[in-house]
């Protein structure tokens, strides 16, 4: 169901950023409305009872009077977006939405499970208690790990993955959940991806951006969604279909923190972080050190400060 979200600013910018320009057919805000904001039309909430097909999200951190007011001119199916955890997400990062945490498998499986796909899942062996064979029973699945175990077909280091395959073996879809943290030299792992991905392909990886230290010591890094970017790069022959987070976690430094930062909050973290993608061209002998900063960022450019 399309948004219509109640507060054209801070909040509703966030809210906005939060479920995605797509999801938004409107705002409504009082001091605002026959205007435009982040694009979209701006109306005047005294028109809200026409917009009963639409779910009313309130965007503004003192909702009382707001709710108070649809439920005046008879709307109480409206939604409140603000909450003091919604305080830790303030900038404006990508929330995964084709392929987030909770629906990623389904997604591949809908696109994968069908007789003569091959798939590849890095990283399959049950550890967690997640078993992904099953998703794809109409289809040829292999299940790589570095130990043998439930659901592993082939051990091997992914660091090396395409050794562990004749030069024919090509997939239509590669995927792994958490594993990327634990590669000591996670730059090697989209080359050897690349190797073995047909040419439309797809690519799904996801692994932490914040999260607690486990499977010490082989716990090496944390992603964002410009890290999977840039480890899947267009010099490497992919396009990025979705990259972005998931699970977004309220957050404070504890007791034993430094004093100027006790119990203070930490802004901005998610639990999980994804990249969607799809090999669009073979790239031979491909090599870090002959890739430019500029053909990996994307256009971007390193803040500037305002101070």
């Amino acid at each position: 169901m399309k948004k219509i979200l109640y507060g054209a600013g801070h909040w509703g910018k966030i809210a906005f950023n939060y479920y995605g320009q797509d999801e938004i057919y409107a705002f409504a805000d009082k001091n605002q409305f026959g205007k435009e904001y982040l694009g979209k039309q701006v109306l005047n909430p005294l028109d809200l009872k026409v917009y009963q097909d639409y779910e009313i999200v309130v965007c503004i951190k003192h909702y009382e009077p707001v709710t108070f007011f649809l439920e005046s001119i008879g709307i109480d199916n409206y939604k409140i977006f603000y909450h003091k955890d919604i305080e830790y997400l303030t900038h404006d990062v990508p929330m995964s939405k084709i392929a987030n945490h909770a629906n990623f498998i389904s997604y591949l499986s809908e696109i994968g499970n069908k007789k003569g796909m091959k798939i590849l899942e890095i990283g399959s062996r049950v550890v967690t208690g997640s078993n992904f064979r099953s998703y794809f029973s109409n289809a040829e699945y292999i299940g790589f790990d570095i130990y043998e175990g439930e659901n592993v077909d082939i051990v091997g280091d992914a660091h090396k993955l395409s050794k562990y395959f004749d030069s024919s073996m090509k997939f239509d879809i590669i995927f792994s959940h958490a594993v990327f943290e634990h590669l000591a030299m996670p730059w090697l792992l989209p080359i050897e991806i690349s190797k073995l991905l047909n040419i439309g392909g797809i690519v799904f990886v996801e692994t932490h951006f914040s999260f607690s230290s486990h499977e010490r010591p082989w716990h090496f890094y944390q992603f964002s969604d410009m890290a999977l970017r840039t480890l899947f790069n267009s010099s490497l022959g992919f396009e990025c279909i979705e990259a972005g987070f998931s699970n977004p976690i309220a957050g404070r430094f504890s007791e034993f923190a430094d004093d100027y930062l006790k119990n203070t909050p930490v802004n901005d973290l998610y639990c999980h972080c994804g990249y969607l993608g799809r090999k669009v061209n073979d790239v031979v002998d491909f090599d870090w050190n002959e890739v430019s900063l500029e053909d990996i960022v994307e256009n971007t450019m390193y803040p500037i400060s305002n101070s």
